[in-house]
Formats: structure tokens, C-alpha cells, sequence
């Protein structure tokens, strides 16, 4: 304990000696190499093998308070990852990894979309990695997001859909779903009890039971209030199915349902969560803030809610005419 404390000391006293002389970047630099040479566990990190790593990190994302769900999607990701690379995970390389991407897509034929999600779960090892110290630089840092065209739903499309619902539930649904953003499982989880009428507004709960406030429209709003006034049953969900015993509504059920919609009218994979994006994009190209709209779809790390603000192009060069001009 006492060597640590020693070693500790000696390490500030050098850094202090050289800040004079290096810029910030070149300090950290410095820090790093000093560590990595010096530190008495390095031996020790070394022998940890590739599953304890995992075991590790999905431990620390249990305490973040992912669900389940995710866990298992983590695990199933990096471990096909480590049945196909062999290295300690402290040395693996860019190279590699990319190389590990592309083999990927051709085993498995998939959208670019999948392989994108299979970037961003192996990012998020290597960065719990690199925040825990166990390596020095993550190499995914120079993987950069796979470009996904993502269509988002169009004005005229929701007022098909608008137009073309038989049940009072389903133009509920629509409207909760493009004015709030919310997921397809805090839909399903709602209680009448949850809807603030007065104050157009819902408490949801989102991933790890985090709690949040979404806000809907007017319009949402008239067709929540007689969907409810024309249930006969006493179930407290705000939606449940259209047949007796009426019983809260899944999620399958929504994307079901929504799906069939969709396809009665041609509409291009009309799905819940292609609501949720329609609402980002439309509302940062109207002007909200990015940070405001991170925080009405619950995300925690800004990156993820720029992943769905597929902000358009004419909208950037109309934004630049206006203020640059």
C-alpha cells in the first residue's frame, strides 16, 4: 500500500516538473506512457482473461441499470466477437476489429443497420475498457457510425393513417406515438391514471425504470379523451384489445396492428418505433434543442438521440441562407 502511495507521489512529481513545458494533450500523452510503464498491476491486468472482461463489463451495466434485454444483447455480441479473435482484449487493434465487421456482414448477410448495431455494442466494451483503465485507447475511437438511411414517417402519410383508422384506439395510438416519441413498451405500460388531460402531459417509464414527462398535442389529446369515454370494460391500462376480456395491449399487438395499417395502404414499413424517430427529426428540424430532445426520449448519451435526428439537407442549406446570408 505504501509503494502505491510512493509511486503515486513520484508520478505527480514528474507531471508537475514537465507541465511547464508540454501542451495539455502532450501531458496526457505523458500520463498514460508513465502508468502503463510503472503501475505494479499491470501484470496482473494481463492475466485476465477475455470472458472475466466481459463478465465485468456486463456486471458494471447491470448496475447502470440496463434491462435484461440489453445484457444479453451485449453478451451475445461480444462473445461471437471473441470466438472470432483470439487476441487479449487490451491488445486488440482497429485492424482487426474491422476486418471482424466485414466478415461479419458477408457471414451473416445483413443490413447495414444490424452491423451497425454490432459497432456500437462492441464500442461500448472497448470504452469500459478504456474508462476502467485496463487499456489505454479504445480501437474503435477511429470506427465511425455506418451510414443508415433511416426514412422517418411523412406528414401526408400520418394523415392516411389518420384517415384510414376504424377504431378510435388505433388513431389514439398514432397520435401518443408521433407526438410523444415515446417507445412502443411504455405505450403498452400506461395507465389512464398516468394521463395528465388538464396538462397534456404523461409520466412514462423508460429503460432501467427510469421516469420521465412526455407532452401531446392537442390532437392526441381530443382522441385519448373519446377513446376512453367508449370503453365499457374497467381495466385501468389505457389501452387494451378490442375483444373482451379486454386485456392490456402487447407490444406485438401495437406493431401488429400498425404493420396492417400500414400495409393497406402502401405505406413503406410502417412500424412503433418509426414514429419515435419522425418525432425527433421533425422536432430538431423545427428548431428544438438536441439536449431537449434527448431528454423527452429518455436518452442518456446525446450520440444515441443524434442517431435518430436525421436532419434534412434542404433544411441545413435553408438554416445556412437564414443565418449566414
Amino acid at each position: 500500500m505504501k509503494g502505491d502511495t510512493n509511486m503515486e507521489e513520484k508520478i505527480v512529481a514528474v507531471l508537475n516538473e514537465m507541465s511547464e513545458y508540454l501542451s495539455i494533450a502532450q501531458m496526457k500523452k505523458l500520463q498514460e506512457v508513465i502508468i502503463k510503464t510503472f503501475a505494479e498491476n499491470e501484470v496482473a491486468k494481463t492475466d485476465i482473461p477475455n470472458e472475466e472482461f466481459l463478465k465485468m463489463f456486463l456486471a458494471a451495466k447491470r448496475i447502470e441499470g440496463c434491462s435484461e434485454r440489453t445484457i444479453e444483447y451485449y453478451q451475445a455480441t461480444v462473445t461471437h466477437l471473441l470466438s472470432k479473435i483470439e487476441t487479449n482484449v487490451r491488445k486488440v487493434t482497429t485492424e482487426e476489429i474491422r476486418e471482424y465487421l466485414s466478415e461479419y456482414q458477408k457471414w451473416n448477410n445483413c443490413s447495414n443497420v444490424t452491423v451497425d448495431n454490432i459497432r456500437r455494442n462492441i464500442s461500448s466494451f472497448f470504452s469500459w475498457l478504456e474508462e476502467e483503465d485496463y487499456i489505454l485507447k479504445s480501437p474503435m475511437r477511429r470506427i465511425h457510425k455506418i451510414t443508415v438511411v433511416k426514412n422517418v414517417i411523412s406528414d401526408e402519410d400520418i394523415e392516411k393513417l389518420r384517415d384510414n383508422c376504424k377504431e378510435k384506439r388505433d388513431l389514439a395510438i398514432i397520435d401518443l406515438l408521433y407526438s410523444t416519441g415515446i417507445r412502443v413498451g411504455e405505450l403498452v405500460n400506461l395507465n389512464i391514471d398516468d394521463v395528465d388531460f388538464e396538462g397534456r402531459e404523461c409520466v412514462v417509464y423508460g429503460k432501467g425504470d427510469k421516469e420521465r414527462r412526455v407532452y401531446f398535442d392537442a390532437k392526441a389529446k381530443i382522441h385519448l379523451k373519446e377513446y376512453i369515454e367508449n370503453r365499457t370494460d374497467s381495466n385501468k391500462a389505457l389501452f387494451v384489445t378490442l375483444d373482451a376480456p379486454y386485456d392490456r395491449l402487447k407490444i406485438s399487438g401495437v406493431e401488429i396492428r400498425l404493420r396492417e395499417l400500414g400495409r393497406k395502404l402502401n405505406l413503406t414499413r410502417i412500424h412503433p418505433h418509426k414514429f419515435r424517430r419522425s418525432m425527433a427529426t421533425r422536432a430538431i428540424d423545427k428548431g428544438m434543442p438536441i439536449e431537449q430532445v434527448q431528454k423527452i426520449l429518455g436518452h442518456s448519451q446525446i450520440d444515441t438521440t443524434m442517431q435518430y435526428a436525421m436532419v434534412n439537407q434542404s433544411n441545413v442549406k435553408t438554416a445556412h441562407q437564414r443565418y449566414m446570408s
